[in-house]
């Protein structure tokens, strides 16, 4: 994998912040915040950027679907301190969107991930046609150039 840009690093680039706690049981035999927890926290921050759009896909009869998730460590998480999970829109198509987000555990970049959602269902497309038309700044990543 290729290490992520300078950009992707910094937590001021993505819109929505959530802190989420580590937990004992989220280390693996050496001691680092596992996988799988990790996963948890990046699923976390979708939901809860999700959430913030202030829609819910049942609304207008359609699914959001996870169809791909690229998940990139950049250092070691550790218990006790929490992670805080950044996120915002990197694109928006007209059946799917990818996020952005990145896990910080105190100032410093732990992991980055991607995730490419799609809408299913009859409700779909109108759900994508809300999120395009969203205030860019306000939901998007902030990227160079």
């Amino acid at each position: 994998m290729a290490r992520p840009e300078p950009w992707q690093l910094e937590p001021a680039s993505y819109p929505v912040h959530i802190e989420v706690p580590t937990r004992f049981g989220d280390l693996d035999p050496l001691g680092h915040v596992n996988n799988v927890a990790m996963a948890e926290m990046f699923e976390t921050g979708r939901i809860h950027f999700h959430r913030r759009l202030g829609r819910h896909p049942r609304e207008e009869g359609a699914r959001w679907l996870v169809a791909a998730l690229t998940l990139s460590y950049v250092a070691e998480g550790h218990f006790p301190d929490p992670v805080t999970i950044a996120t915002g829109f990197s694109r928006v198509g007209t059946t799917s969107w990818t996020l952005l987000s990145a896990a910080f555990q105190d100032g410093q970049c732990i992991a980055t991930c991607e995730t490419v959602m799609v809408a299913q269902g009859p409700g779909a497309r109108a759900q994508v046609e809300v999120m395009a038309a969203l205030d860019k700044p306000l939901w998007y990543v902030s990227q160079p150039g």
